[in-house]
């Protein structure tokens, strides 16, 4: 794909979903969303690592 502002809106977009989908996960699997402080919560989160995904649209961080 070619470098355009309409490919560039298709990264954000596929990065913004890719990382909220994440985050619904590891919700799920901790009992909370981060940094909260509840009962229900069965572990604690570790941090994360920075990494580039390359698809077709181009490298989405």
């Amino acid at each position: 794909m070619q470098k355009t502002p309409d490919a560039d809106l298709l990264r954000e977009m596929i990065g913004f979903a890719a990382q909220r989908l994440m985050e619904l996960e590891v919700e799920r699997q901790t009992g909370g969303a981060y940094g909260d402080k509840t009962p229900k919560r069965l572990v604690q989160r570790n941090g994360y690592r920075d990494r580039t995904w390359e698809t077709r649209a181009g490298t989405v961080y």
